[in-house]
This record gives C-alpha cells, structure tokens and sequence, in this order.
C-alpha cells in the first residue's frame, strides 16, 4: 500500500475538520464545510488554499534564459526580473507535457511551478532539456510551500496580515503589484516569494515560504483574515477554474492535445530565434480536423461531466472534459473538445447526460469573469 504523501500544513487541515482525498499521491484537503459554501467564499470574500503539493523547479546560471526558451514553448529570455510566464512544455511531436507558470525572480534565477501530477516528470524533461546549456536545476518542491488566497478581500488580507508580520516587504508594492508579477523578502524571519498570480479567475496573491513557516504564515493569514477568509479545498478549487475557463491536465491538456486544439496557440512562440521542443512537429502539422476545445453552457440543472458525448442532431461530434453545474451562474456549464466544424460561437448542440440529450450552446470562454 502506497503512503500517501502529506503537505506541511496537513496537520492544520486536520484540525479544521477537512475531508482528505488522493491527489497525484498526496493526501490533500477535498473540502472543510461545504463545496459551494467554500465556493461562494472566494467570489465573495476570500479563500486561503494549501497549494503545497505543486513542483517548484529552479532554473540558475547564465544560460537559464536561454535553456529555457529551448525548455519551454515560450520566450522566457524576455520575461523581465519581478514577472511571470504562462507556458507550455511540449513533447517532441507538440502534445502537451504539462502547463507551467515561470517566475524570473529578482535575484536572476527562475522558479518553474509545475503541476503536482507532472512535477516528477517535468523534472526529468528539465535536467535533461538543459543538460546543454550552463545551468543548474534543482528541484526544491519538498522544502517549499506554497499558500494562496484568492477573492475580492484577498489584498486587503494580505496586506492586513504583513502588517501583523515583520516583513521586509514593501507593503504599498505589494497592494499595487501588478497580475502576473512577483516580488521577494522577508516575513519573520523567513523568505517569502508573493505573487500576484492564481487559478480561480479571482484577484489575488500566491505565497512561497520555506516549508517550516507555512504553519506560521496560514495562522497570520487566517487572523488577518478573520470571517473574511474561509480555508477551501480542491473541490471548489475545480469548480472556480472551471468557471474561469482556465484548462486542468489530464482534462483539457494532455500529451495527445496540440496547443491550438486547447485555445492556446498563443503561448507557443514561434517567433523566437533557434529551436524548442517541439517547434518542428507544430510548424508542419494539419490540424485543420483536429477538434477544438469549446464552452458549452445548457439550461436546468442537470449537467454533463467529463466523458459524456456532444452531440449534433443525434452524431456524436465531441466529448466534455470538464463540467459542472455553475454555482455562480446557476446553470449547467462544460469545456468540451469538439470538431471544428460545430465549434463557432452560438451553435446549438445537445449533451448526452445518461442517454437523455440535453440542449447546449456554443459559448465563449470563460463563463465567467471578475468584475
């Protein structure tokens, strides 16, 4: 029997009442009270997750961009000191390895955050990407811990919180951090990595600290916080991405899924000078049949889930990969892939929910949006 792998703040989940569940080997928080209570906490006010299960991989030395680059689908090089990078490693034929967020740290050194179902593997494809080049990686997921809290309050908590703390953080920079940056000091007596980064389509900040302060920084988050901040599992974790729009390995990516089928074309930079993994297998291929990923929202309360048939007047045209019933919305909502051919925005389609077909429609990505 496998043991179950345990994040620092396990026994903190313990206390709180949480419901555990297996996740890519570790024994996570499922939920505290409630799914949608937890939900409606962070579009609300604000939730505080334990994230401690991600990959932390750090990229060092003087070819760290340009292993990278090569590493990765995106240009890294350009991302300046104090940012962050969504990108793609690819495999050799251009499926998807895993979806990444790279920070450049101010000190020069970048700090990939890898899915906990691929950290293991997407360290291999690291050492082995930049063996060529004059770097270093070293993996530092064990000794890292990674909180994060999401919602409208999530700054006014955070910064309630460093003001309890002794920080050598500049308060006023990190209220005005800007999405998708980063800045690095001190909180009693630990280093602390805050990033204006997240997964739940809400503002908010993602908090590395040192394993043995991640008891500390969740106590003065969760009395910064007080009523505001509710602990929040997985459960709603899935439910708030899915609502953002954002994809989940193993759903909407996977290594048999190109980046254009999953909408993200985008992220693969074609434009940056030598090779990268992958490149070739994108530049030469067809995908002009290839289905492409969808929202789909439907009526009533009855939803699809992952694996369930889209179908047009009756041919099966697609498969869901992800699908809820919308606790914001209050009506059913899916990311499916589908062919090309039904995925124009506003056609009609059904879902096939246990051999009743229910009326959807095509819709844009997200379903929903902050104000």
């Amino acid at each position: 029997m496998t043991t179950l792998r345990r994040t620092p703040l396990a026994a903190v989940h313990e206390s709180l009442g949480a419901s555990f569940t297996d996740f890519a080997g570790w024994n996570m928080p499922v939920r505290y009270s409630s799914d949608l209570a937890e939900h409606h906490a962070v579009r609300n006010n604000a939730g505080i997750f334990d994230l401690s299960h991600m990959g932390e991989i750090r990229i060092s030395g003087p070819d760290a961009g340009a292993a990278l680059d090569y590493a990765l689908a995106g240009k890294l090089s350009a991302v300046a000191e104090g940012r962050a990078k969504y990108s793609l490693l690819l495999t050799d034929e251009g499926g998807v390895v895993d979806d990444l967020v790279t920070y450049h740290l101010p000190d020069g050194d970048y700090l990939v955050v890898a899915n906990a179902a691929n950290a293991e593997t997407d360290l291999a494809e690291f050492t082995r990407r930049c063996a060529q080049f004059d770097v270093t990686v070293t993996d530092e997921s064990a000794q890292t811990a990674l909180v994060a809290v999401q919602g409208p309050k999530a700054v006014e908590i955070v910064l309630a919180a460093l003001h309890k703390g002794d920080t050598t953080l500049d308060i006023d920079e990190v209220r005005d951090v800007k999405y998708y940056r980063c800045l690095t000091g001190e909180l009693n007596g630990f280093p602390v990595l805050v990033a204006r980064t997240g997964y739940t389509g809400e503002d908010g900040y993602e908090l590395y600290v040192p394993a043995e302060a991640a008891e500390d920084l969740w106590q003065l988050l969760t009395v910064a916080g007080g009523d505001n901040l509710t602990p929040c599992g997985l459960a709603c974790r899935d439910t708030l991405r899915l609502e953002a729009g954002m994809p989940l390995y193993g759903n909407e990516l996977g290594t048999d899924i190109h980046p254009s089928q999953a909408g993200l074309g985008r992220v693969v930079n074609f434009k940056k000078e030598g090779d990268f993994v992958g490149r070739s297998a994108l530049e030469n291929r067809d995908g002009t049949t290839d289905r492409v990923l969808v929202g789909l929202a439907g009526q009533g309360r009855r939803a699809g889930r992952a694996g369930y048939s889209v179908l047009n007047k009756g041919t099966t045209v697609g498969a869901i990969t992800s699908g809820i019933l919308s606790p914001t919305l209050g009506h059913p909502i899916a990311m499916a892939f589908v062919d090309p051919d039904v995925a124009e925005i506003g056609t009609s389609l059904s879902v096939d929910v246990r051999g009743k077909a229910l009326d959807v429609t095509v819709v844009e990505l997200p379903f929903y949006k902050r104000a």
